[in-house]
């Protein structure tokens, strides 16, 4: 798996998302910003996510999906139970996977940031293969990128977001790397 000049990996499924944009001029990306997702909510395997991330969600599908009507956001990767990665946006654009987010005092962490979203809930613990992934893929991250540091949603997010969850291991992740 090697990051190209355009800012995909290769080696990695590619479902290009449309919700991206350019970062600030001179802006470098020193944080990793670790997230999870399940759509339906608590329920893993489908494709939603991808769905989400691509604005193609049919929101009938599930009853859920209506209060995402209109929501345009992405991650620059995916990384199912299944330990499969899916990349959505170049790491070199930003995705829209923080929202209004502020880390050390200073706003828009998407201009500064790669996030990762983690297959799953607040309610379960992550796989091993997961963890695996995600390390494999960070390091990959690190060859390229300075990380000063690697925070959940819920650091950068605190009063919105509960992600990555009580399930996520940080001792487990942070001591792989």
């Amino acid at each position: 798996m090697k990051l190209n000049t355009q800012g995909w990996f290769s080696g990695l499924q590619q479902v290009p998302s449309p919700n991206f944009d350019l970062r600030p001029s001179n802006m470098p990306i020193c944080l990793l910003v670790i997230h999870s997702i399940s759509l339906p909510p608590n329920e893993f395997g489908g494709n939603g996510v991808k769905q989400l991330f691509t604005n193609s969600l049919n929101h009938e599908e599930h009853p859920y999906y209506e209060q995402l009507r209109g929501l345009k956001v992405s991650s620059h990767f995916f990384i199912r139970r299944n330990g499969e990665i899916v990349q959505f946006v170049s790491c070199l654009h930003r995705a829209w996977h923080a929202g209004q987010s502020l880390w050390q005092g200073r706003k828009r962490c998407n201009d500064f940031s790669i996030g990762i979203e983690m297959e799953g809930s607040d309610f379960v613990p992550y796989e091993d293969l997961q963890y695996r992934k995600l390390v494999y893929l960070t390091r990959r991250l690190q060859h390229t990128f300075r990380f000063r540091e690697i925070v959940g949603h819920s650091d950068v997010a605190p009063e919105r977001k509960t992600d990555p969850g009580p399930f996520f291991d940080w001792h487990r992740y942070l001591k792989s790397l």
